[in-house]
């Protein structure tokens, strides 16, 4: 298989999301408010907002964590994309405790996020310049 490494992260990407979720749902069993009730307890609503914005986020990782690898290389891809995935879980983490407790994951995630992209631009770019 090519890409075993990024392969690897991108599964732990989608593992860390669907252990989010399952902490949404868990999070609605203790507090008492069934779906689709989105409000009405500060935990809920903290919990469902820090796995929202890890899907929101989700499109702007996977394409660039695959355009850098195919780039830059497996590992190196790969090793961005196992700390993003630590960064999205300091953030929920953080997020569920309290708000101003994201920041960490978030500056985290986003350094990460950013290498891939902004590497996977310039890759893109320099083989659209150079024809290579």
């Amino acid at each position: 298989m090519p890409f075993p490494a990024t392969s690897l992260a991108t599964l732990l990407s989608v593992l860390v999301y669907f252990w989010m979720s399952m902490q949404v749902g868990r999070t609605r069993g203790a507090v008492g408010i069934p779906a689709p009730a989105m409000t009405g307890n500060d935990l809920l609503e903290r919990t469902i907002r820090a796995h929202m914005n890890t899907l929101e986020w989700m499109p702007i990782f996977l394409p660039a964590l695959w355009l850098f690898a195919f780039g830059w290389g497996d590992k190196p891809a790969a090793l961005l994309g196992v700390i993003w995935a630590i960064g999205r879980i300091v953030y929920f983490l953080g997020y569920v405790r309290a708000p101003s407790g994201r920041a960490m994951g978030f500056y985290i995630q986003a350094l990460a996020g950013a290498v891939l992209l902004f590497g996977a631009l310039g890759q893109v770019i320099w083989s659209l310049v150079t024809g290579a």
